[in-house]
Parts: C-alpha cells; sequence; structure tokens
C-alpha cells in the first residue's frame, strides 16, 4: 500500500513537474530570457517544486529526517547523478561568464547550510536569511542577463507573441500536481520507513530524493539529447541553489527543523565533496565531458552502496 502511494506520487509529481516546467519556460521565451538564466531559474527551480512540498509537508508531519534528508540528497542526487548521467549522454560545455556569477553562489550556500546544521536546527533567522540571499541572487542573475543581452553577448530568440493563457494554466497545472503528489509521497515514504524499520533520514536520502529529483534528471537528459547544455547545466546549479535557500529557508521560516545527527556527521560533507567535484570540473577545463560524468556516476553508485551497507 506504502509502496502504491509512493508511485503514485512519484507520478504525479514528475508530470506536474513536466507541466510547470513547460509553462515557465513558454512564458520566460515570449519575456526574451536567455536559455542559461531560465536554466539557473525558471527550469531549475520549476524542476525543485517537488523537493519544495514534500521538504514542507515532511516538516509540519513532524519527520525533520525526511524533510532535511529530501534537501541535501537531493543536491548529492543532483550533481552525481543527473550531472553525471547528462555528462556522459553528451558532454557539457559551461558558460565561464555565467559560471563566474552562479558557482561562487553555490559554493556559499552549500557551506553556509553546512554551518548552519552544525548549531543543530534550520530555526526561522536562518530561513529569513536564506529566502532573502535568494532574492537577492535572482535579482543578480536577472540583471546581468539583461545586461549582456543588451550588450549583445547574447543572442535570446523570443518567441512569436501568442496568448499567455495556456502557458500560465499549464504552470498552475502542474503546481496542483505537485502538491497532490507531494502528500503522497511523503506518506508513503514515512510508512515504508516505519515498516522496513529504517530511518526516516535514510528514506529521505534516497527514496524521497531521488524520487523529487526525477524532473531534473528528465530535463537534463533531454536538453543533452537537444543539444542545449546550457539549460541542462543549469538546471543542475539552479536547482541546488534553490533546495538549499528556498527549500530549506522557505521550511525553516516555515516551521523550523532539527538537523539529524546521521546528515551533519556524513552526508552534508558528501554533497560538500560533490559541489566541489562540480566547481573543479568546470572551472578546469569549462566543460564537463564523458569521463567526468562518469566519475560523478560511480561517486553517487558507491555513496548509495554506503548508505544500504550502513542501514
Amino acid at each position: 500500500m506504502f509502496w502504491l502511494l509512493i508511485s503514485a506520487g512519484l507520478l504525479l509529481l514528475t508530470i506536474g513537474a513536466e507541466a510547470l516546467v513547460r509553462g515557465a519556460t513558454s512564458i520566460a521565451k515570449r519575456l526574451g530570457l536567455s536559455d542559461l538564466l531560465i536554466g539557473v531559474t525558471l527550469v531549475g527551480f520549476g524542476t525543485s517544486s517537488p523537493e519544495l512540498v514534500s521538504s514542507l509537508g515532511a516538516a509540519f508531519a513532524g519527520s525533520p529526517g525526511v524533510a532535511i534528508g529530501n534537501v541535501v540528497g537531493s543536491n548529492i542526487a543532483n550533481i552525481l547523478l543527473i550531472l553525471g548521467t547528462a555528462a556522459v549522454i553528451a558532454p557539457i560545455a559551461v558558460d565561464a561568464r555565467g559560471f563566474r556569477r552562479d558557482g561562487p553562489v553555490l559554493a556559499l550556500a552549500t557551506f553556509v547550510a553546512i554551518g548552519v546544521s552544525m548549531t543543530g536546527e534550520y530555526g526561522r533567522i536562518a530561513g529569513g536569511v536564506f529566502i532573502a540571499a535568494l532574492a537577492i541572487y535572482l535579482a543578480w542573475a536577472y540583471v546581468t542577463e539583461k545586461r549582456a543581452a543588451e550588450m549583445h553577448l547574447l543572442d535570446i530568440p523570443r518567441e512569436a507573441p501568442g496568448p499567455m493563457l495556456p502557458s500560465v494554466c499549464f504552470a498552475f497545472g502542474g503546481l496542483t500536481l505537485l502538491v497532490i503528489g507531494a502528500k503522497l509521497l511523503i506518506t508513503g515514504a514515512i510508512g515504508v520507513a516505519t515498516a522496513l524499520n529504517v530511518s526516516e533520514t535514510l528514506i529521505g536520502l534516497t527514496i524521497v530524493a531521488i524520487g523529487t529529483s526525477l524532473p531534473e534528471l528528465i530535463t537534463s537528459v533531454v536538453a543533452s539529447l537537444r543539444g542545449k547544455s546550457d539549460l541542462a547545466f543549469g538546471n543542475v546549479v539552479g536547482s541546488n541553489i534553490y533546495n538549499i535557500l528556498g527549500i530549506l529557508g522557505a521550511t525553516a521560516l516555515i516551521h523550523p527543523v532539527a538537523a539529524p545527527l546521521a546528515i551533519i556527521r556524513l552526508d552534508n560533507w558528501i554533497m560538500a565533496a560533490a559541489t566541489a567535484a562540480l566547481i573543479f570540473f568546470s572551472l578546469s577545463r569549462s566543460r564537463i565531458g564523458r569521463t567526468e560524468g562518469m566519475l560523478l556516476l560511480i561517486g553517487y553508485i558507491a555513496y548509495i552502496g554506503f548508505l544500504a551497507i550502513k542501514a
């Protein structure tokens, strides 16, 4: 029964995220935004919507292990599993100009989140700071991207003018499915953890994290197959920034949660190592090739294997 709820929840999350991303991307294209900015903001944040509603639901359900494990596990999966898979399919070129803006934000957000977790709780003050930092980052990203476009550093095609209503309906319909899917997923995940006598943190780091990362996986793989490497790379970077600043921030602001000891001891540092690998690969060669992609995938397999053995 609980596995059925998880399956139904993941299906609704995937469909909802796809609809949300389609609607948001169409709106952004009509406004003349670039693939990189769309990937870092609308697509990255849109595909992270399952993590948002899942973490908030888990926090209100009194399951901090699922709430925090979902975010940390998703960030690990986004880099090692999703970016690794996308790079194996097609090497990903890194836009040095954009990454000089987004890379430091991702690194700083990751290590600040780790520092806050060591206090034992993500409280409302930390949540407010995270949300404010996200707002500043979004404004900064938009301004720098529009300035580059005005200087003709970017060639940004606009979609032909047409009614905006279908795109808006897609976005709101997707959001509705996300909320319903997250509810089913959280109920099923907590039930499985209880039935199997394993920690909710482990369920959050694995089943919930991978499940809510499916939209990022699908989006990045499709973007790689279509030769949209900026979109695939920006999707992962933007999702990880939003997971920390937006999801942890909103969760802590609305319903403060304790930081699970298991995550403080191990998983935070796996997330930090994955982020460091992303930055190193991006800066050293300005691309993430198939070799780097395989290394990221091997790292994720080793991580999941260790969690399984430890359980």
